[in-house]
């Protein structure tokens, strides 16, 4: 591939996650502004609502119960260090595989996002409430974790996800690479 050529593809990927990162700060100032003190605003009957809260924690409200100081310190710092190997990944990287690439970017995107709440709130915006559909399914969940509602989550929650579950997906089926750009 032309350095150019290379260029305009790594813009591409940088492009898509400043699209997620905007995505995420414009919903979650959304939600802060419309959802606070409201009872769950129901989207998807039975599957999702809107409801907001904040987490000064990390993933599923880890280290949530740990110091200020120390909490604040360790969720800032390790995504600082993540974004910054990303960006430098996406920048330098020979990888020409798009599953690879929209997954590093979806992970940038969501943890700048998440990034952002974390200096200028001091913990996440979470608005998206996923709880197991039906009697059966929904019963299961509560006699298995006390809960049939995944954690709320948010758009950047989603990006990292899927961006990693890209990423797990390479590594699962390494003979099956998805087409290199050109």
């Amino acid at each position: 591939m032309s350095l150019i050529g290379d260029l305009a593809v790594r813009k591409r990927y940088f492009g898509f996650a400043a699209v997620i990162i905007v995505l995420d700060q414009a919903t979650k100032i959304a939600a802060h502004a419309l959802l606070p003190g409201r009872e769950a605003v129901e989207v998807i009957p039975g599957f999702m609502n809107l409801a907001y809260s904040r987490n000064p924690g990390g993933l599923f409200g880890l280290f949530g119960t740990w110091s200020t100081a120390w909490r604040t310190t360790l969720l800032t710092l390790l995504p600082i260090a993540a974004v910054i190997l990303i960006g430098l990944f996406l920048a330098r990287t020979r990888e020409q595989d798009r599953r690879t690439m929209f997954g590093m970017a979806m992970i940038l995107g969501g943890a700048t996002g998440n990034l952002i709440d974390r200096v200028f709130r001091g913990e996440v915006v979470d608005f998206l409430d996923v709880y197991a559909p039906g009697r059966f399914l929904s019963d299961w969940f509560v006699k298995q974790f006390g809960t049939a509602h995944w954690p709320t989550f948010n758009i950047a929650d989603s990006a990292i996800v899927l961006g990693a579950g890209l990423l797990i997906l390479d590594i699962l089926r390494p003979g099956q690479p998805a087409e290199p750009e050109e």
